[in-house]
């Protein structure tokens, strides 16, 4: 709560994305204790990872300072009282927390934990209900990912440009020689990284972890070659064209499994027809479906980032040239 209210006070903007971070490896700590570990470990590396670089990069556009209000927001507050409240209110039916008498403990808690293992077949009970019990509601969860990633190119796509906006050779040398260090470890640990990012996706029916976590760190790897390579290297690397066709591709195969199991007689994403033993059509069903959320989710977190940074560059291309353009005039 500290934490949380001091996020809302501070104005340095490269302060609150430093104290969000420690808000998501808090939150991580909490769910660990909880033993929710394939939450601590999506708090970790969505909440504490990823999404600060991709707030670092946003206000290096917009600025490290909050810009000071104009008005008092007195309507909001009130909106923000009320809705609060109601919410509250709408609480006090619920079963207390951790009720053993509690509807859902009744169930569908002891149908995942005792079945789960003979109708799944997978160790981990968080994988068997997100890929197969609840596959729908992934599903959803990662197209929206794929429509969040839509209306960030949307809103920030620049205009094709005839000639690309290239950075002064001499500056970025010498930031690779100032960085000389960093570039080396990175260079070393990149592809440790990356490796990682395959045992957390091939890992998760069996220990935490999946495609949503295996994405993000995957994305965290290009990612960090960018900021220590630059923009331009790392575009001739992995083309932004293709990352965007990707983020379609892993939702397309996630739904095209489920297009096959209802080919195949069964219902939409029912993975018991996609074997001859219904244990292994699920275990063939969960990799897919997880394959696809880890290609969509690295690649909306790529495509953002990259956005993001050729926005920058973007800015400050036009800034310089503003600026010898006046020195110009001025001579």
């Amino acid at each position: 709560m500290v934490i949380a209210i001091a996020i809302v006070r501070t104005r340095d903007l490269l302060a609150v994305v430093m104290l969000t971070g420690i808000y998501g490896l808090l939150s991580a700590s909490f769910f660990v204790v909880l033993d929710a570990v394939d939450v601590a470990f999506t708090e970790a590396s969505v909440g504490a990872g990823i999404s600060g670089l991709l707030m670092l990069t946003a206000i290096t556009m917009t600025g490290r300072k909050e810009a000071p209000r104009r008005h008092k927001p007195f309507l909001a507050l009130f909106v923000v009282l009320v809705t609060g409240s109601m919410l509250i209110y709408g609480t006090m039916d619920m079963p207390y927390f951790g009720a053993v008498d509690a509807p859902v403990h009744q169930h569908v808690a002891p149908r995942y934990i005792h079945q789960s293992m003979e109708e799944v077949g997978v160790p981990n009970i968080v994988t068997a209900v997100l890929g197969s019990y609840r596959a729908f509601d992934t599903l959803g969860e990662v197209a929206v990912i794929f429509t969040a990633g839509i209306g960030v190119l949307s809103l920030l796509s620049l205009p094709r440009r005839r000639k690309a906006v290239k950075s002064d050779e001499a500056t970025v040398e010498q930031m690779h020689e100032r960085h000389m260090v960093l570039r080396i470890v990175s260079k070393v640990l990149i592809p440790f990284i990356l490796l990682f990012a395959l045992y957390v996706q091939f890992h998760g029916d069996f220990g935490p972890g999946g495609g949503f976590q295996a994405g993000v760190i995957f994305a965290a790897a290009i990612i960090l070659y960018t900021m220590l390579f630059g923009l331009e290297t790392a575009k001739k690397v992995f083309n932004p064209s293709i990352i965007q066709l990707l983020a379609a591709v892993g939702l397309l195969i996630y739904a095209c499994v489920g297009v096959v199991s209802m080919l195949n007689g069964a219902n939409f994403l029912d993975y018991n027809v996609l074997a001859d033993d219904s244990v292994a059509g699920q275990h063939i069903g969960i990799l897919l479906i997880e394959l696809g959320v880890g290609i969509t989710v690295a690649a909306v977190m790529l495509s953002i980032f990259f956005n993001f940074d050729g926005r920058r560059q973007a800015q400050q291309h036009c800034t310089e040239q503003k600026g010898e353009h006046d020195v110009s005039r001025t001579l």
